[in-house]
């Protein structure tokens, strides 16, 4: 195994979950926002690993994905800062928890006005400053 070289990025990937979610819930939400990033954002892929076999593997993100942790009020001003700076943002609604299909979820948010969404994850991938100013109040989750 080789050492790591420390890289200072110009940009954060962030997810933000609600406090009051199951574990799985966590994980599922987590998974759904950050494939948003992956589908959209040029060059945030990595090229695909290859183990001493010769066996592939998908690639990855380039860069960590830093997951935080907030309350429900915490997550609407997340997302309305986010709004605010025109920060694209992929959205998880409690109601997304009831449906199983793409068709569906969009649906479900597309009945919801933004200020109103039930939100329970949020992820973004822009200047590491600004997320810095969108995600303030969030706690880094452990």
């Amino acid at each position: 195994m080789h050492e790591a070289t420390p890289v200072v990025w110009d940009t954060k990937i962030a997810v933000v979950l609600r406090d009051d979610l199951k574990d799985w819930q966590k994980l599922n939400v987590t998974a759904f926002t950050v494939s948003g990033i992956a589908a959209t954002v040029d060059n945030v892929v990595g090229e695909p690993y290859l183990d001493a076999s010769g066996v592939e593997y998908l690639p990855m993100f380039r860069q960590p994905v830093l997951v935080f942790i907030a309350d429900a009020e915490t997550m609407t001003k997340i997302h309305e800062r986010a709004l605010r700076r025109e920060v694209k943002c992929a959205v998880y609604t409690e109601e997304l928890f009831a449906t199983n299909n793409d068709e569906d979820n969009r649906a479900a948010v597309g009945s919801v006005e933004s200020d109103k969404l039930a939100l329970v994850g949020v992820a973004m991938r822009a200047d590491r400053k600004v997320v810095d100013k969108i995600v303030k109040g969030a706690k880094l989750h452990h």
